[in-house]
């Protein structure tokens, strides 16, 4: 098994897939857009650091407040 830590932001690949700190496996275009795009530095070992395909804080704050009704 191959496992690599990010040393700016500590994310988790285990042989190539990324898992979130709750163990659940994640998307590197969503961490890309949620932390990456907006913090990472030269030390950030994400692949797709720069997509913005993933989702970002904006976005998931769009969707709180459709569902809470202050849209």
């Amino acid at each position: 098994m191959n496992i690599k830590v990010c040393p700016k932001c500590e994310a988790k690949w285990m042989d190539g897939q990324l898992f979130w700190s709750t163990g659940k496996e994640g998307c590197p275009h969503d961490l890309a857009g949620l932390v990456c795009n907006d913090y990472g530095d030269e030390r950030c070992i994400n692949p797709v650091k720069g997509s913005d395909s993933g989702q970002t804080w904006e976005q998931r704050r769009e969707f709180l407040d459709s569902i809470d009704g202050n849209n």
